[in-house]
């Protein structure tokens, strides 16, 4: 007996509350889901999630009700077909996932059902008696008599998966007490503020959705460049190939400012540079035989008297801090002065004779 028009207005009304409340649903699939399996569920997304369940006709004309107040809802309409429910949520859709999922019974092979998984016999002893070995034989399994029982000799597959399982291999497998499949809710299509997409792309990790960002922005930045149009993403490096060709030019004229100051006399005195470079080579390499040292003189410091260690740990944890603070006011110091040369060069630099033989050179940074 059909629903009563009172029924249909009623589920219209529950359908339309639940889609204007719920920013996320599962489109679920129930085949072969109990009556006690389906309150299983429920039970368990009690709190989590909303399961609604209704005949694809009753669906499809609930949803074109709504569709001009929220048209966005037409891209359900495909999906509605075969034995599926819905599952609203405003939860995790990875947590709510699991728990739809996760329920599941085992359940003996029946004749015409799709298999879902491939079935195969194991070798050994049945305990059939030797008058059903008939039986063994019409399904071709190799079988052999063994203490007055039948034995299977080797594996055997008796049901491929997709195909529907025949009279023989139910009988088979009913007599041999396997239940090789298991029956639950599954989720088919999800649908998330507007847009749908299969279930899949919830096992996408954070780390590759960044990286896969990271590729894309790092694709901007190079077309962004190779046609000179500025972006987000490309403004820093705009800002740095400009400040190497400022440095360029001030080496090549006589306008100069702090930053060319220290590249000209680099240029003019490489002598001077390597010499001021040798010792402090010296000292890097010397830092670890420092270093083994110090930890070495502490750990005996250690030994003899606690609390010197840890007045020692406080002042390694001191200096270290106070490194780290030095190194970050040092790059903030350089990205203002950066900023600060390139304004100045900015409003300098129409007064500036450049001779011609600037347009013969490289920039600094493809030197």
């Amino acid at each position: 007996m059909g629903a009563t028009r009172a029924q249909k207005e009623l589920y219209f009304t529950k359908l339309k509350e639940l889609l204007v409340k719920y920013p996320s649903i599962f489109i679920v699939n129930v085949d072969n889901v109990g009556s006690n399996q389906m309150h299983q569920i429920r039970t368990a997304l009690r709190g989590k999630g909303v399961v609604l369940m209704g005949k694809n006709t009753m669906v499809r004309r609930a949803l074109r009700n709504i569709l001009t107040e929220s048209p966005q809802f037409e891209r359900l309409l495909p999906n509605v077909k075969g034995n599926i429910g819905f599952v609203f949520t405003s939860g995790d859709l990875k947590d709510v996932r699991e728990i739809i999922v996760a329920n599941k019974v085992k359940a003996p092979a029946r004749a015409g059902a799709v298999a879902p998984v491939d079935v195969v016999v194991p070798a050994g002893n049945t305990g059939m008696e030797p008058g059903k070995t008939s039986f063994f034989q019409a399904l071709q399994i190799p079988t052999k008599i063994a203490r007055g029982t039948i034995e299977i000799v080797s594996d055997i597959k008796v049901v491929v998966k997709g195909n529907k399982v025949g009279p023989s291999e139910a009988t088979l497998l009913n007599m041999l007490n396997i239940s090789p499949f298991t029956y639950g809710m599954t989720v088919s299509m999800i649908y998330d503020n507007g847009t749908v997409f299969p279930p899949h792309v919830l096992d996408i990790e954070e780390s590759e959705l960044i990286d896969r960002f990271m590729t894309g922005i790092k694709t901007i930045a190079c077309i962004s460049l190779a046609l000179s149009y500025p972006t987000i993403v490309s403004v820093s490096h705009s800002l740095v190939n400009a400040y190497k060709n400022l440095l360029a030019i001030a080496i090549e004229t006589d306008y100069s400012f702090p930053a060319a100051d220290k590249i000209k006399e680099y240029l003019a005195n490489p002598e001077a540079f390597a010499a001021a470079a040798a010792p402090a080579a010296e000292t890097t390499s010397a830092a670890p035989a420092a270093a083994a040292e110090e930890k070495e003189a502490e750990k005996e410091e250690s030994e003899d008297e606690d609390m010197v260690g840890t007045r020692a740990g406080s002042r390694l944890t001191d200096t270290w801090l106070t490194l780290v603070a030095g190194l970050w006011s040092v790059r903030l110091e350089t990205s203002l002065v950066m900023c600060a040369d390139l304004a100045l060069c900015s409003r300098n630099l129409h007064r500036v004779s450049v001779p011609s033989s600037v347009n013969k050179r490289k920039p600094l940074g493809h030197m």
